[in-house]
């Protein structure tokens, strides 16, 4: 019997389903190659049992486990690093240069992230940030590569959701993990159209033109699937990029048009939950409004939370007339 929480997709890849918020909500991808693997992304600390766990379902021991890849430094994709560094002995941390110094001293993104959700919100939503030891973390700029075995993993500089983010791209799958760059996608919106993507503009880094240009680039690999934390493995890609763009171009516009009212945060939710549910509705969603609002709340509240940063620091962007 498999392990419910795991799903096997192509050329010894598994999604996970870290647990963390909900089912279906943030997951890690396993890549294995021979008797050895990686980890990309990590969910919180408490998940990191779970990866124990899978590890040994698949037979591999913890010191075989050559990479754990955060692909940026949200705490949801990178808060159980620390901790599977610590259980995983020859394991190195491979992060953005962006991103390094904030796992080996994580004082400042735990800082930050409890602004974003108060103190007591952080302790419940992440629980411990462990440090990761610095002689054990590799950092990868643009291009960089890491062998897996036969297995080559290419880094891509991917800004746009947040500056410190990197995509990977797997040349033997022929996919790459997206983390949130590709958007969010949950499987319960998924139709007869197929799969439904947004965008998330999650405080404090979101770049229209810097995201587009991104899309670009990862376009430029062609990919036939992308694996993304929020949630699963996507195909269709050149049709998915267009909803993205089109979705990154909406809520930047959406927020533009509130520059000036009073309680923009509260507005801007409004406005982007109506917009979600209408396209979910013309995608053929079918699900009742109450539950898309359920599935929706956290997402548009921290879009929110992003665009009216974004627009306090850009009160004037020209990203809206950039053609695709």
């Amino acid at each position: 019997m498999g392990l419910d929480y795991c799903t096997e997709l192509v050329e010894n890849i598994v999604c996970i389903d870290t647990g963390y918020g909900r089912k279906g909500m943030v997951a890690a991808y396993l890549v294995r190659e021979r008797e050895r693997a990686a980890i990309i992304d990590t969910g919180t600390y408490d998940c990191a049992p779970r990866f124990l766990e899978i590890l040994d379902y698949y037979g591999i021991a913890p010191a075989n486990v050559d990479y754990v890849i955060p692909t940026h430094v949200h705490l949801d994709h990178a808060g159980g690093a620390g901790e599977l560094i610590r259980q995983l002995p020859n394991a190195r941390l491979v992060v953005h240069p962006r991103g390094a110094p904030h796992l080996i001293d994580p004082t400042r993104l735990i800082a930050g992230t409890s602004v974003v959700y108060g103190d007591d919100g952080f302790r419940e939503r992440f629980g411990e940030v462990v440090p990761v030891p610095a002689d054990r973390v590799v950092t990868a700029p643009d291009t960089f590569t890491l062998t897996l075995e036969e297995r080559t993993l290419v880094f891509i500089d991917s800004p746009g959701h947040a500056r410190h983010h990197f995509c990977i791209y797997d040349a033997k799958s022929e996919g790459i993990f997206a983390g949130d760059t590709f958007g969010i996608s949950f499987r319960e919106f998924d139709t007869d159209s197929g799969a439904f993507v947004f965008a998330t503009t999650t405080p404090p880094q979101f770049d229209p033109d810097a995201w587009f240009t991104t899309l670009d680039r990862l376009l430029s690999y062609k990919p036939r699937r992308m694996y993304v934390t929020h949630f699963g493995c996507v195909e269709n890609v050149p049709q998915l990029a267009d909803q993205l763009r089109d979705s990154i171009r909406a809520f930047a516009d959406m927020a533009l048009t509130l520059v000036n009212m009073d309680d923009r945060k509260r507005k801007i939710e409004e406005r982007m939950l109506s917009d979600l549910i209408r396209r979910l509705r013309d995608h053929g969603c079918t699900l009742p409004r109450q539950t898309l609002e359920a599935l929706l709340a956290m997402d548009v509240d921290l879009n929110a939370q992003g665009l009216d940063v974004w627009i306090k620091r850009h009160a004037k962007p020209a990203h809206t007339n950039r053609s695709e």
